[in-house]
Order: C-alpha cells, then sequence, then structure tokens
C-alpha cells in the first residue's frame, strides 16, 4: 500500500481533485441553463483547486521526469558538464520551492491571524492556501528522489 502511494499519490488524489472540480462545473451548467440560478460559489471552489491539481502535476512531473527540459542541448553535454547543469538545476528547483513552501506558511499564518474568509463559502481562506506549501514540500521530496535515482543509476 505505500509503495502505491509512493508511486501513485499524486494521480489518485489529482484524480479525485479532478472529478470534484468536473462535478461542480457540470451541476452549476446544468443549474445555470434549466433555471436563472447559478451557483457563485463553483468558480471559487474549482479555481482553488485547479492551483492544487498544478502543484500535484508538478510532483508528478518531477517524480517520472517528465518536466519540461531543453533535452537536445543537455544531451549534447559532456559528462562533467551535465552533471553541474543537473546540480545547478536541482538547486535552484529547491531554492524555488523552498521560497514557495515558505511564502505559503507566511500566507496561511497571516490569514489565520486576520481570519480571512472566503467570498462564496466563507470558508476560512487558509484550507484553500493550507496545500501550497504542503504540495511545495512534496515537489522537493520528488526531486531528490528522482535525483536519488538517477545518481545511483548514473542515468545522469
Amino acid at each position: 500500500m505505500l509503495d502505491f502511494l509512493n508511486r501513485r499519490f499524486e494521480e489518485v488524489l489529482g484524480g479525485l481533485i479532478l472529478a470534484v472540480m468536473v462535478s461542480i462545473a457540470f451541476l452549476n451548467v446544468i443549474v445555470r441553463y434549466c433555471t436563472s440560478f447559478s451557483f457563485a460559489w463553483s468558480e471559487e471552489l474549482t479555481t482553488n483547486l485547479f492551483v492544487w491539481i498544478v502543484l500535484l502535476g508538478t510532483s508528478c512531473a518531477f517524480r517520472d521526469q517528465s518536466n519540461l527540459s531543453v533535452g537536445i542541448f543537455y544531451a549534447k553535454m559532456p559528462k562533467a558538464l551535465r552533471y553541474m547543469a543537473y546540480c545547478l538545476m536541482i538547486v535552484l528547483t529547491c531554492t524555488f520551492f523552498g521560497f514557495l513552501c515558505y511564502l505559503g506558511i507566511l500566507e496561511v499564518c497571516d490569514e489565520i491571524e486576520l481570519e480571512r474568509v472566503s467570498d462564496s463559502l466563507e470558508l476560512p481562506y487558509w484550507i484553500y492556501s493550507g496545500p501550497v506549501p504542503l504540495f511545495s514540500l512534496l515537489i522537493i521530496l520528488r526531486l531528490f528522489q528522482r535525483a536519488y535515482k538517477d545518481f545511483k543509476t548514473s542515468q545522469i
């Protein structure tokens, strides 16, 4: 079970979130065309869930090494330069998502302190922004998992 979660956590959670988003959007379209009523909260919820899916997809891309890269230049580099470029990529990516995690934590703390609530559902706003630092840490974890595998198998 843990191995399955390690291999497919992002897909399972992302699939569930996407199913919720599609259901909400479909329900809103049906209600809007059958009545003159519209769910104001549907846009709020789907927009915030979309941010979560993007971060989960980024984590999945780093895990499977399917993230966007300039492979043609990387493949032509000498092995020593390729090693340095790979290490630089790890440092820069960890720095970026480390800052995103740090700033996400600051945002969550501010939202808790200020007791901000969302406009339509009036949920505490930290519920929407809380997963951003968690998913940023997940991306860093997946990057290190991939780097460990690449260094171990000498695929750099």
